[in-house]
């Protein structure tokens, strides 16, 4: 409610970078109306979120002629024109989604029927959205505003969503709690991106972070028994040598830090390998070139506090994996380590 009153005040807002009105509606979709020949076929035609926006403002926030990947973006003078995401055209379709059963043969300068509410109007498919798979850009229709509206029967100016778009290093939550306390929750629900997360989603981001630290656990598991064998091979290959120090006045204190030393050395060694392939190849190369999977496309997320911390952890497990099998070999006889006597 009040959308006029709270777009301006949110404009007068410092923190606030771009944003966007939009009306949201549901409807449906049909096509090859016009050449149906059985009248007992099934319509092609699918559900779809109608998004009704000002193009230009649009695009300002979200740079959706970016994502056009036939046709042209809308324009200001658009009428009965409106871009299709690909999840609903046939030749994109990712698989079977329910609800959703994509369109044949339509192409920009296609005739669709666009039913909303009761209310039925003949469209053009101007440009076609590509991104990833179940994104909302993906499973949404855009059209003017304008129009939307009409179709909707609004007449108060109200709109169905405010999406707001922070400059660099505004805190989101923080932000909600402004908009909250300045009364804006009175008129409307206000939410970070995050909190706007289907449970779906929400529940498949969460368990992908349970896999990444799972596979971290592993990753950090295995590299702490392979450096325990590649200093305890050591260690035994030099038994005579440390027997050797022992008995020239080497204490075996020592001669145990020398090797933690080297475990030390060997655990930085690699940690600065895998750091340097990680953030100068692997993420800029897939975020460039994100993978393809059926829900989404992926790329790898690896914040650098959270790397760094797990790089500590590998550091001391290995330290503590060098210092195991150096103390095992101190500990044998001088003698016996000299003569190679077990």
């Amino acid at each position: 409610n009040n959308s006029p009153q709270v777009i301006s005040f949110i404009k007068t807002l410092p923190q606030v970078e771009a944003m966007s009105p939009r009306y949201i509606a549901g409807g449906k979709l049909e096509a090859n109306y016009k050449t149906k020949t059985d009248t007992n076929a099934k319509p092609n035609q699918t559900s779809a979120t109608i998004m009704g926006v000002d193009p230009i403002v649009e695009n300002s926030f979200s740079n959706l002629s970016r994502l056009v990947v036939e046709g042209s973006y809308l324009s200001p003078s658009s009428y009965d024109e409106v871009l299709v995401g690909q999840q609903f055209i046939d030749r994109y379709s990712f698989g079977e989604i329910p609800g959703v059963s994509p369109l044949r043969n339509v192409y920009p300068g296609t005739k669709i029927r666009l039913t909303i509410g009761g209310h039925v109007r003949e469209v053009t498919v101007r440009g076609i959205i590509g991104t990833t798979a179940n994104s909302p850009l993906a499973s949404s229709v855009y059209m003017p505003a304008s129009e939307l509206s009409q179709l909707m029967g609004r007449t108060d100016y109200n709109v169905n969503e405010v999406a707001i778009r922070l400059k660099q290093g505004v805190d989101p939550v923080e932000f909600r709690d402004l908009l909250r306390n300045s009364g804006v929750s009175k008129v409307a629900k206000v939410q970070t991106f995050e909190e706007a997360i289907p449970n779906g989603i929400a529940e498949v981001k969460d368990t992908f972070a349970m896999l990444g630290n799972a596979f971290s656990s592993v990753g950090l598991v295995a590299s702490s028994i392979t450096i325990f064998i590649v200093i305890f091979i050591n260690a035994v290959t030099r038994r005579k040598f440390i027997g050797i120090l022992k008995g020239i006045g080497i204490e075996g204190g020592a001669i145990e830090i020398a090797y933690m030393f080297q475990s030390f050395i060997y655990a930085m060694i690699g940690s600065i390998i895998g750091l340097v392939i990680l953030y100068g190849f692997l993420l800029p190369y897939i975020s460039a070139h994100p993978i393809q999977l059926p829900i989404s496309n992926a790329i790898l997320v690896a914040p650098l506090p959270a790397t760094l911390f797990r790089v500590g952890l590998l550091v001391v497990a290995t330290v503590i994996a060098g210092y195991i099998p150096a103390r095992l070999i101190v500990k044998k006889n001088t003698l016996d380590s000299i003569l190679g006597r077990e």
